[in-house]
Parts: C-alpha cells; structure tokens; sequence
C-alpha cells in the first residue's frame, strides 16, 4: 500500500498520536444539570471519534472556574466530581488506540451566553442562571454585557485555577492538554490590543499582553511535568484592521514554546463581532503554515477541510504538522476510517466488530 503522511505516526514528548487526524475541541452544551459535569452524551460523542480512527481526540472547551463557562450548560474541571467523570471516558478513548485530550479554558466576557441553537442570543440574566462577566478591559463583546476588568490578584488567582484543573486533568487520564488562547475566549482577549487596554504590567507592549498566556503555560507545565504534550490554540487574526495578527501569533508561539508549550493549534476570528471572515476550503491553513515557518513550531490546522485528498496534502507539504477537524467529523465520526480506505493506507486499528465494512 502507498505511503500517506496524513496516517504516519506522530510522538510528541512521551506520547505517541498515530496519524494526524485530529479531533477539534466542539462544545455540546450539554451538561444538562449546570455542574459541569460530563454525562452519556459526551461518553458517546467522544468515544464515536476514538472507534472512528481519529488519533487524538479533544474534549470541548472545558472551564477552569464556573464563571468561565460560555454557556450554563459547559464541562468544567473546577472540582473532583467533575474530574471523576471524566475518567471513563478517557479510559474508553485510550481503549480504541485514541489519545484523550483535554481543552483547558476560560470563556472571559463571552462567558455565560445562551446555547447557539436556543431562540435568545448573548448574555444570559442573573434571574436564569446567569453571572456577571470579566475581561482584561471592560469592553463588551458586541452587545454582551460589559465585563469587569480583572485586578492583578485575579489574574493570578486564574494561572492557579488552570494549573489546578490542569492537575485534575491529568488525574482523569488525559494525556495531552491544550490552552484556548483563540476564538474571542479569556486569553485570547489579554493577547489582542482591540479587547485589552490595560495600562499595566498585562497590558500594552505584545510581552504584557502576552504575559498571561505564558504565566499560564509555566504553571501548567509545573504541574503536568515533563512527559504530556502541551498544546495553545490561537486565532492568528482578528481579522479586523489593528488587531491581533499572524505575526503576533508567531511571535508569541516561539516565547509559548519557550515557556513549555509544544503544539500551536492555529485557527482564527472570534474576538470581534462582526468581522468579515472570508469562509472557503482550507481557508486557515496558510495561517498556521505561517506561524510554523516563522516560530519554527509545529503546528496543527483547521478550517473547512473536508476530504481525505485535502487533509494528506496539507501533511506531506509541510504546511502542518497535524488537521484539527471539526464538523466534516459531527457528519461522519468515521471520517479517518474512510480516509485510509481512499488514500489506500492499510491500517491495523478498524474495530473489530466493524471489519465486515472495511472495504466494501
């Protein structure tokens, strides 16, 4: 069978991921009692991915702290119930040959907003279950609420809470974990000079504004030792004039590394409503080719890829080192089952029960 670098294996520190399919971080919303806590749904949607061949497999946006939920209904790893939960999961993904991965994160102003598909947009009132908000800076979020701008004492309070839940994280079985600094979320907003306006130490010069960020990967990597990968995902643009941009992304990717990140998860958008992203096939990629050529990182991409043909070449030409993949895989949970078969890559992990459909 021909070659594909879209199936090689890939080791990153003490983990070994067998192909580059990767699954991106997709929030369900679905913890239905408001505590946080993983249910059946996300046993089986995760678990779907993990029989369906993928190599790692990433859990949704999961909050350090209840108030950095983006909807009432997120996961959490605030607490140990939470962390306990978690752990069939990752034992059912680890079963299939999948690697589980967790997505550490803080929703900051665009927390504490109503689910995407419920008839109310924006911030959720404190008379149904909502909280007030915070930010860097208190700049709403196109009609959200006003955020409150946190103090010194409470950014820090935030680098513990995601180097605890970093440690529970492990402690569910995780083996790799990633920060969201992307998508308009708590760090990416510190990062980008449209939503932070901060005149002190973590505001300003790119260093301040990345500063967060960094004291937030030293403490994580603290805690998680030396052997997990860590991961950082970045929107390279806000794709508004004056904003966070790829340059910046690279740059603050190379002191991220230095600090004891390995894998830069590049997407884009998110932090200012409105902004004209021009959506098509493979649109991100040259982002995330950018900053790994710039930082010299290896980097994963996202965006619209949609075919086995696409993912490969966006492997075995450098641009990436790995592709997030989002809803191609919400339509089809077998999707890297069905690319090995296209590309003609003889591979040793179909589940047994399925075999019968292997090639036919």
């Amino acid at each position: 069978m021909p070659a594909s670098a879209l199936f090689a294996p890939l080791d990153i520190r003490s983990v070994t991921v067998r192909n580059r399919i990767w699954v991106a971080p997709m929030c369900q919303y679905s913890a239905e009692d408001r505590d946080g806590v993983p249910t059946d749904w996300h046993l089986v949607h995760l678990g779907s991915f993990a029989t369906g061949g993928a190599g790692l497999v990433f859990t949704e946006a999961t909050a350090v702290s209840p108030e950095g939920r983006i909807a009432p209904q997120d996961l959490g790893l605030w607490n140990d119930t939470q962390r306990d939960a978690f752990v069939r999961i990752t034992a059912f993904i680890r079963s299939q040959g999948a690697v589980p991965g967790i997505q550490l994160a803080h929703a900051g102003r665009k927390a504490s907003t109503f689910r995407p598909w419920e008839s109310r947009r924006g911030t959720v009132p404190a008379t149904e279950g909502g909280w007030p908000t915070v930010g860097p800076s208190a700049l709403a979020f196109g009609d959200y609420a006003t955020p409150r701008a946190l103090t010194v004492e409470e950014i820090h309070e935030l680098v513990a809470a995601f180097a605890a839940a970093a440690r529970r994280a492990v402690d569910a079985g995780f083996a790799v974990l990633e920060l969201h600094a992307a998508h308009g979320y708590l760090l990416h907003q510190f990062l980008s000079p449209l939503s932070n306006v901060r005149t002190d130490e973590y505001g300003g010069s790119l260093q301040n504004r990345a500063r967060f960020l960094l004291e937030t990967v030293r403490a994580v990597r603290s805690e998680i030792g030396e052997d997990l990968p860590l991961f950082v995902r970045f929107s390279a643009t806000d794709w508004t004039e004056g904003g966070w941009n790829e340059e910046q992304t690279a740059v603050v990717a190379g002191w991220a590394r230095d600090a004891g990140a390995d894998v830069f998860d590049v997407s884009s958008g998110g932090n200012v409503a409105g902004a004209r992203i021009p959506l098509g096939p493979l649109y991100q990629v040259p982002f995330a080719s950018e900053v790994k050529s710039r930082a010299g990182v290896r980097v994963s991409a996202v965006g619209l890829i949609t075919t086995p043909e696409e993912a490969d070449d966006v492997i075995a030409s450098g641009r990436a080192d790995a592709v997030m993949m989002a809803r191609e895989l919400l339509r089809d949970p077998h999707f890297p089952l069905r690319a090995a078969h296209a590309l003609g890559v003889d591979i040793d992990y179909w589940p047994p029960q399925y075999l019968r459909a292997r090639w036919q």
